[in-house]
């Protein structure tokens, strides 16, 4: 994985930074991940210690999806080893466009192009296609789901009389809005045939096993992916209220949507039969920042904070990263400075996933969640500017909002450079159009896909100096 930024150079805050974000992604890399808690023994086979015998007739069958199914495909078929894998080993898989690869016999489909994050209809018949290859299972079988972050918008299956256009329609406009993940994957759920424990229920394996890469704070199993291997809390009068809480009159809500809902609302949470399920999560963003924390120290830098589950509102994230940078930058040092060391290095670290509220205007709209941290941070720090601070927010999973940028980096040449280019940050940050501010001065951070998917990691690095004298 490289990163492309408008300057680099070894010793840099940024590339520091950067260094320190990619350890992070290093980490939670799906195929490692998988190939740690999946073993085979001849015709014994063990997921998180869930041991399966097939030596009998019985075969294994993978479905699933997510941003991270490439890698845990490549990690499941190196674990099972070859003879496995071309006896008893066949599945579907439904990626982004971009995550495409061959395997040997877990078939990846293109269920959605490349930073459109939405459903489509390629995603809907790789849906039918898994729906129809669970259904297909007998007691001997063995069914294992590879679930990673967007596999909600790659397993759209709409409901009986509801439309992918309708569903289309929802996710935007709850996104728009800026519903948060829990939120928009209880309304997917409850419009939809294959989330919310259905792919479960329509399986005939005696057992089932999910291999989880949780993108969603808390780890929630019934919301990361929208559950579709987990029995639903939610019922169809939630759904209803989260769409009443971001479009009051419904006005904007497709009628199908309404009439379907509204006529189950008093139906009880779905609980479906099927399979002995075992749902493991192998992977999330506090793996990656744990990893990010010892690549800092590893640079001589000191983690003064570990944030985890950080949400709310991306800006406003932002800017309190910057101040907090700001001053640990500023305060003077109370204890006696070392011999020989005239500064200190500090890290603050953070995960989380916080959203955008877009607002409507003409302008062009173009950016991410993290490229909108990284501008509010330049705004913050305009005016001081951002001297021996870099601020740099990614998401793991190498995309950020509709763009080919994982996210961005705010620090003193950014600052600079946008100074001199007669540019107004704050102009930018107000119609959402970070892309547009930080690709005319070098900040974005384009890694492609990482093959992976634990929410974001940001990094806050300051290089200060003490102030007072030895001893």
């Amino acid at each position: 994985m490289t990163a492309a930024f408008g300057f680099s150079g070894s010793g840099t805050l940024r590339s520091d930074a950067f260094a320190i974000w990619r350890a992070g992604v290093d980490a939670v890399d799906s195929a490692r991940l998988v190939r740690e808690v999946v073993r085979a023994d001849g015709r014994n086979v063990e997921l998180c210690g869930h041991r399966i015998d097939l030596s009998g007739s019985g075969r294994i069958c993978v479905v699933g999806g997510g941003k991270a199914g490439a890698g845990m495909a490549r990690g499941l078929e190196e674990a099972l080893g070859p003879e496995l894998v071309s006896e008893k080993l066949s599945g579907w898989l439904n990626v982004p466009a971009d995550c495409v690869a061959s395997q040997r016999s877990i078939h990846l489909h293109a269920g959605r192009p490349a930073g459109v994050n939405e459903p489509t209809d390629a995603g809907v018949a790789g849906s039918e296609r898994m729906l129809e290859l669970v259904g297909g299972l007998t007691p001997d079988d063995l069914c294992v789901v590879l679930l990673s972050g967007g596999a909600s918008a790659l397993l759209p299956a709409p409901a009986a009389g509801i439309s992918l256009a309708d569903k289309q329609a929802v996710t935007r406009l709850l996104a728009r809005a800026g519903a948060d993940i829990r939120e928009l994957n209880c309304v997917r759920k409850h419009l939809s045939r294959i989330k919310g424990g259905r792919l479960a229920q329509a399986c005939r394996a005696e057992t089932l096993v999910g291999l989880i890469i949780s993108d969603i704070v808390g780890d929630p199993l019934d919301i990361i992916g929208s559950g579709p291997t987990v029995p639903d809390p939610s019922s169809d009068a939630d759904a209803l209220a989260v769409l009443r809480k971001y479009d009051p009159g419904l006005g904007q809500t497709p009628p199908a949507v309404i009439e379907h809902l509204e006529r189950r609302s008093d139906a009880p949470p779905n609980r479906p039969a099927g399979p002995q399920v075992f749902n493991y999560v192998i992977g999330n963003n506090r793996v990656a920042l744990e990893a990010s924390a010892a690549e800092a120290q590893r640079r001589g830098y000191e983690v003064v904070g570990v944030d985890e589950n950080v949400e709310g509102v991306a800006a406003d994230v932002g800017r309190e990263l910057a101040r907090r940078c700001r001053e640990l930058s500023g305060a003077a040092r109370r204890e006696p400075r070392p011999p020989g060391v005239n500064g200190y290095k500090q890290c603050i670290l953070s995960g989380g996933e916080p959203v955008v509220r877009l607002t409507k205007t003409e302008r062009p709209q173009k950016g991410g969640r993290n490229q909108e941290l990284a501008l509010a941070a330049v705004v913050e720090c305009w005016s001081a500017g951002m001297a021996g601070i870099c601020l740099l927010s990614g998401g793991t999973d190498g995309e950020d909002g509709p763009t080919d940028a994982a996210g961005a980096v705010a620090d003193d040449a950014i600052i600079r450079d946008a100074k001199q280019r007669g540019l107004e940050p704050a102009a930018y940050l107000a119609d959402h159009n970070s892309y547009a501010f930080f690709e005319q001065v070098g900040g974005l951070l384009k890694t492609g896909p990482t093959h992976t998917n634990v929410m974001d990691v940001r990094v806050g690095l300051v290089n200060g100096h003490w102030l007072m004298v030895d001893g």
